[in-house]
């Protein structure tokens, strides 16, 4: 009896990762900008579809006037920036902490964008939100000049634990890795040199 093999064609087809990265430094000549460029080449190496939000790129006002009693106007920016988020499957945020948190124009973007109907929505009687953003992961690079030691020790990680905790996790987003850098101030060239090489590995391997 004569044998006969089927090849099946499952048509199976493979949705490479959407990695959408944030740049929360204001300056375009920082390291920070250079961390950004080093994760998106490595995400690009492993053929992710990568997107960018430069943050003091957006046309926006970072002032959340009515808190949420009332909806304040979403800029196009804003919207275009919605849409990326929603669309990753992995973000990224890179910034630098300043006096413990990080920078204004990142926060108002936060207060703008991760609103009630956009990455959570109140449940009536019960105490927490339900998150809009289930199914997608992040990472946190944030750069310092305070030692981990010390960020970790005596101030406990302010600016990590709000936007791990009381943003990105609050809103469905896990897990949450984070890469921390430090100090900064005075860093040789290797030692710079040698986070960038790290983050461009962080950014091929999509993690």
């Amino acid at each position: 009896m004569l044998n006969t093999f089927v090849l099946i064609n499952y048509n199976t087809t493979m949705t490479n990762k959407k990695v959408l990265i944030i740049n929360g430094h204001p300056d375009k000549e920082s390291f920070n900008a250079g961390l950004v460029d080093a994760y998106k080449k490595g995400a690009e190496n492993s053929s992710a579809q990568v997107e960018l939000i430069t943050i003091s790129e957006l046309d926006f006002n970072p002032n959340l006037q009515f808190g949420y009693r009332k909806r304040t106007e979403l800029e196009p920016d804003l919207r275009e920036a919605i849409k990326k988020i929603k669309d990753a499957d992995h973000i990224v945020w890179v910034f630098p902490m300043w006096w413990y948190g990080y920078p204004a124009m990142m926060k108002g973007f936060i207060d703008r964008t991760f609103l009630p109907g956009i990455t959570f929505d109140y449940v009536p009687g019960k105490p927490l939100p339900k998150p809009l953003l289930k199914g997608k992961t992040g990472r946190i690079i944030v750069t310092a000049d305070t030692p981990k030691w010390y960020n970790n020790l005596f101030m406990r990680n302010p600016a990590i634990n709000q936007l791990k905790k009381g943003t990105l996790q609050f809103c469905g987003i896990k897990p949450v890795k984070v890469t921390y850098i430090a100090p900064i101030k005075d860093s040789t060239e290797e030692f710079r040199k040698k986070w960038l090489r790290n983050v461009e590995q962080l950014g091929k391997a999509n993690k």
